[in-house]
C-alpha cells in the first residue's frame, strides 16, 4: 500500500506545478461612433456628403485635374480623391484607375470589385476592396461617361497592417460608399 501512497503524493506535487503559457499578441478593440454626415461645400462641379469627423483641404492640378483630401485625424487616415474632365479621355482614366489598384496585386491577397450604377444621378463606376498589407486598401472611381471623372484612394498613416486597421477600413469604406451614393453633378 505504500508504494500507492507515495505514487498519489508525488502525482499530487507534480499536478500541481503551474505552467506557464505566452499570450497570444491581440490588438484593441475599437469602438467608433456612428458616422454623421454633412454636404460637401466646395467649387467642384459635383456635391457629396462627408462624414462630419473629417476635414477637407483642397489641391488644384494642373491638366483640368483637381482633388481634395477627406482626412481622419483620429484615425491616422486619409481619402485621397481626384477629378478629372472627361474630354474624350474616358477610357484613358479608367486605365489609369485601374492601373492604380492594379499596382497593389502582387501584395494584396485578394481584390475584389463592387460595380455601381444610379442611372438616375447619371454616376456609374467601380468599387474596389483590397485585402492584405497594402498601401491603399480601398479605392473607387465614378464617371457620368460625358464630362465628369472621380476617383479616390485610402491611405493610412502608417505601416500596412491589414488584421490591425481593418476596423478603421471597414468604417472608412461605409463613408467613401456614401460618398459615391450621395454623390451629384452639377
Amino acid at each position: 500500500m505504500k508504494p500507492l501512497l507515495t505514487l498519489l503524493v508525488l502525482m499530487a506535487c507534480i499536478s500541481c506545478e503551474e505552467v506557464l503559457v505566452p499570450k497570444p499578441k491581440a490588438f484593441f478593440s475599437l469602438d467608433y461612433k456612428k458616422a454623421s454626415y454633412i454636404e460637401s461645400h466646395g467649387e467642384f462641379p459635383f456635391l457629396f456628403e462627408k462624414n462630419k469627423l473629417t476635414q477637407i483641404s483642397i489641391s488644384k492640378k494642373q491638366n483640368n485635374q483637381e482633388g481634395f483630401i477627406l482626412h481622419y485625424p483620429t484615425l491616422k487616415a486619409s481619402i485621397f480623391i481626384n477629378y478629372k474632365k472627361v474630354n474624350s479621355n474616358l477610357r484613358k482614366h479608367i486605365d489609369d484607375a485601374k492601373k492604380m489598384t492594379n499596382k497593389h496585386r502582387q501584395i494584396a491577397d485578394e481584390i475584389s470589385q463592387r460595380k455601381y450604377d444610379n442611372n438616375f444621378e447619371k454616376v456609374h463606376g467601380m468599387f474596389y476592396d483590397l485585402t492584405g498589407n497594402v498601401a491603399s486598401p480601398s479605392q473607387f472611381y465614378v464617371t457620368d461617361s460625358v464630362n465628369h471623372f472621380l476617383s479616390g484612394a485610402l491611405y493610412f498613416e502608417t505601416k500596412p497592417n491589414y488584421d490591425s486597421t481593418l476596423p478603421a477600413i471597414s468604417y472608412i469604406q461605409k463613408d467613401m460608399v456614401h460618398l459615391i451614393e450621395s454623390l451629384k453633378w452639377k
